[in-house]
């Protein structure tokens, strides 16, 4: 049987084969969503080891090339997904690693632009929004094929958290952070639903609250903080973020139409201009098909508008 001309093969090529981009790899792999799955990387050594670690389980998972490659394979890629840069340090925030991470996303850039590429790019490095601005610029590509990870992972601890103190399955939760993928981030509880209905009007049914207020400011730190005990504890997160790309991955793989609060080019939106930051999008396998601008508080509004002037503020520093 010969494939069409038109035929693309899911492939998802991953540059960066350090913690968070190898353990995206095996997650990848059990899924069944690729048939190929390419590593890039400037450490030799490193990208090899975690070639040969995975394909020795490939007799575990669902039947899919794993392989080391170059730059010559991203001109065919479905989706790229960066993850290389600098790690983030022990008390360190992710605005503090801009400069570090700049002039590698730039050099990557450069080499997606350079083979053709008509892949979604899936930028992962921290700080995210700065970064995933930074490759809209130099790559002068569409907004919608070019969406940073964003607060999916936060706003995944955001449910996680309500969940648990809720006593109410994760799956029958929605609720979003939006805004910067770091400290200025915030969650939006005008858009926080349990089971159809508000969180405000849950919690007079709940009543399992003295304090809604105190419960609600609670939440919201430990998604903040959630990252720098991890980091703390461990030295790096991984795993929920490689969990994470999996449900931006196959959102665009399988053309989802889902929902998801990735970091996207605003254009106005929520009258905010030239700016990344997360927001709820439909991505598909356009990347972002749409952003939903919908209604915000006038306080969580305020909250959008201060991240948005954080990123900005951090972009600044580029031309310093």
């Amino acid at each position: 049987m010969k494939y069409s001309s038109s035929y693309r093969k899911r492939k998802v090529v991953i540059v960066g084969a350090g913690d968070v981009g190898s353990t995206h790899g095996f997650a990848l792999a059990k899924t069944g969503l690729c048939e190929e799955i390419v590593f890039i990387d400037k450490n030799e050594d490193l990208v090899k080891g975690q070639v040969l670690d995975l394909v020795h389980g490939q007799s575990f998972f669902p039947t899919v090339s794993i392989r080391s490659g170059n730059s010559k394979d991203y001109t065919d890629a479905q989706v790229i997904v960066i993850t290389a840069g600098s790690a983030q340090a022990k008390g360190e925030t992710r605005l503090d690693l801009l400069k570090r991470n700049v002039s590698i996303i730039r050099s990557i850039t450069r080499e997606i632009v350079a083979s053709g590429s008509e892949a979604v790019v899936i930028v992962v490095s921290n700080p995210v929004d700065v970064l995933t601005y930074v490759f809209l610029k130099e790559s002068g590509w569409e907004r919608g094929r070019v969406i940073g990870s964003g607060t999916v992972l936060d706003s995944a601890r955001f449910k996680h958290l309500l969940s648990k103190h809720c006593d109410v399955n994760v799956h029958n939760i929605h609720a979003y952070i939006l805004g910067e993928h770091g400290d200025s981030e915030f969650a939006a509880w005008s858009m926080t639903h349990m089971g159809g209905i508000s969180w405000t009007e849950y919690c007079s049914i709940c009543n399992k609250c003295d304090n809604c207020e105190n419960v609600r400011a609670t939440i919201e730190q430990q998604v903040k903080d959630s990252a720098y005990h991890i980091i703390g504890y461990k030295g790096a997160t991984y795993f929920a973020v490689a969990m994470a790309l999996i449900h931006i991955v196959e959102a665009i793989l399988r053309n989802q139409n889902s929902v998801l609060t990735v970091s996207v080019l605003l254009e106005g939106e929520y009258g905010l201009k030239d700016v990344c930051l997360s927001v709820p999008c439909i991505v598909s396998n356009e990347g972002v098909k749409e952003i939903i601008a919908g209604k915000l508080n006038e306080k969580e509004q305020q909250q959008l508008i201060h991240s948005s002037e954080t990123i900005k503020n951090a972009i600044m520093e580029i031309a310093k």
